[in-house]
């Protein structure tokens, strides 16, 4: 089942960060998952949340592939410039559905 990562964070060092983003479209694909969707943060209008400067979601084509992606040795030295490059990271998965009927039908 395809799932959802929702990345919210703060930039807080630009070269670790730019470090983990080169490299990190490639092994995110090679792992079963696309960036669908970058966004810098505007406007808070509704929420109890503090506002994080940057917004990513991924598509994973399922939960085993986003385990994979992180749980992958040969990432063991790419995962710390996320790390370390990020502060106030919130990162969340969300199964995709078609309706809501699934979450309304509790």
């Amino acid at each position: 089942m395809t799932v959802y990562a929702l990345n919210l964070f703060d930039v807080a060092d630009a070269d670790e960060y730019r470090a983990y983003s080169r490299r990190s479209p490639a092994e995110v694909a090679k792992h079963g998952g696309r960036v669908v969707a970058l966004g810098s943060f505007q406007d808070a209008i509704v929420g109890d949340i503090e506002p994080r400067q940057v917004l990513i979601l991924v598509e994973w084509e399922s939960r085993d592939a986003f385990d994979g992606y992180c749980n992958d040795p040969e990432l063991a030295d790419l995962h710390p410039h996320r790390e370390n490059g990020s502060s106030k990271y919130i990162w969340h998965l969300f199964d995709r559905l078609d309706d809501l009927r699934p979450v309304l039908n509790r």
